[in-house]
């Protein structure tokens, strides 16, 4: 089944489109950082010949501890993606945690994402969905495929059809997630794109402890095979020192890792498509 397409900027999503990927640092950790690391995957993107969305957070309010860094906050982060998107000249995706906040981020994210464990808050649901901008609900860890239906039908009932569907991998007893590859296929059922998040689906989710663990060597296979069942963009963690990351460091992909593997999704999604 198709999917119907949703334009981010300039990008076209879904609809039989070509792989559009979606990476950045799990969190801004600083001004410098976050303009540097969002001109060298959009170069690498552009050599790959792969389009590109920047996504990076300005708060990260899930943290495993209250001692975790969670990024510059609203407002300096705001800032900061703004300078990204008029300097770079990138699309803008990041999450939102709080409906308060709304107002301030529709103003400069193309896409408004809803975390995994915000799904199935109907209020805030509803909200961000009355926002006007593209709304990307990531999968609850504790949901079935089928049941992304229901977040959906929240979002269509305030007129917004511009909705990206997104696999971070499923609870598997304790501190882990598993990747079920069926999860893309039913997803895809309900019409709209569907995105794999290759490296949230390797996070060990309280695993070490005060932090989550990741197992990053599983990046390149999950995203290849996410490809080759056939979604419609690829979101990854990306850093280019992910043993240095202030967040999500374990299941980060190394930059120096990103534009190979985006040559070899390229093509494999040329095939999944031709």
């Amino acid at each position: 089944m198709t999917a119907k397409i949703v334009k981010v900027g300039n990008i076209e999503v879904g609809g039989g489109s070509p792989l559009a990927i979606i990476a950045g640092p799990c969190v801004i950790e600083s001004r410098d950082s976050a303009l540097r690391h969002a001109t060298l995957l959009k170069q690498a993107a552009e050599r790959a010949g792969v389009p590109y969305i920047f996504k990076s957070s300005y708060d990260k309010a899930n943290r495993s501890s209250v001692d975790s860094y969670r990024g510059p906050g609203l407002e300096k982060g705001l800032a900061i993606l703004a300078e990204v998107k008029k300097q770079v000249g990138v699309p803008i995706l990041t999450d939102v945690h709080e409906v308060g906040q709304l107002g301030a981020v529709r103003e400069v994210a193309d896409v408004l994402q809803i975390p995994a464990f915000l799904c199935r808050q109907t209020d805030f649901v509803i909200a961000v969905a009355r926002s006007g901008r593209v709304v990307n609900v990531k999968k609850g860890q504790f949901l079935a495929p089928w049941d992304i239906g229901n977040v959906l039908e929240k979002i269509l009932s305030t007129g917004n059809q511009q909705v990206l569907l997104t696999e971070r991998g499923v609870s598997f007893g304790y501190n882990n997630l598993i990747s079920d590859m069926r999860s893309l296929v039913v997803m895809r059922e309900f019409g709209y794109p569907v995105i794999f998040d290759a490296t949230h689906s390797l996070q060990l989710p309280g695993g070490l402890g005060k932090a989550s663990g990741g197992e990053r060597k599983y990046i390149a296979p999950l995203a290849r095979a996410g490809v080759a069942v056939g979604v419609d963009a690829l979101f990854m963690e990306v850093h280019e020192d992910p043993d240095r990351a202030l967040s999500d460091g374990p299941n980060s992909l190394p930059l120096r890792e990103f534009e190979g593997l985006l040559g070899v999704v390229k093509r494999l999604d040329e095939i999944q498509k031709g």
